[in-house]
């Protein structure tokens, strides 16, 4: 495998992470707090680039990493050419990334409201 193959696969395993955390970090946050300023910027990132209809930089990043390995790219964005048959069943649209962003701002509303609830009893408590 060659250098540019070692870092595809490394910008591969960073986007999938990044997205992981975009979606579930919320989570993560209700055992250390501090992290929400790790992840609402992640969070704001996903939703804009779903709400845009963007591709993310890391995408055309690994596509060019790839090719220059002498592999194949890939059209259309990471969750398409990845997820896609998982996800989106008819292809990535427009229409499916709002979809995406509304589940995105979804799991993280309840994520955060568990959270905020929970602060707030602890207030009423002391």
């Amino acid at each position: 495998m060659t250098i540019a193959g070692v870092l595809a696969d490394a910008v591969l395993v960073l986007h999938g992470l990044f997205i992981v955390w975009a979606v579930f970090g919320g989570f993560a946050v209700w055992r250390r707090p501090r992290l929400v300023w790790l992840h609402l910027p992640a969070l704001a990132w996903g939703l804009w680039i779903e709400i845009s209809g963007g591709v993310c930089p890391l995408t055309p990043l690994e596509v060019s990493l790839r090719r220059a390995a002498g592999g194949q790219g890939y059209t259309g964005g990471f969750i398409e050419h990845y997820l896609g048959g998982l996800i989106y069943p008819a292809g990535l649209t427009h229409g499916a990334q709002l979809v995406a962003a509304g589940v995105l701002a979804l799991i993280n509303a309840i994520a955060y409201g568990l959270l905020i609830t929970r602060a707030l009893q602890t207030r009423l408590r002391h």
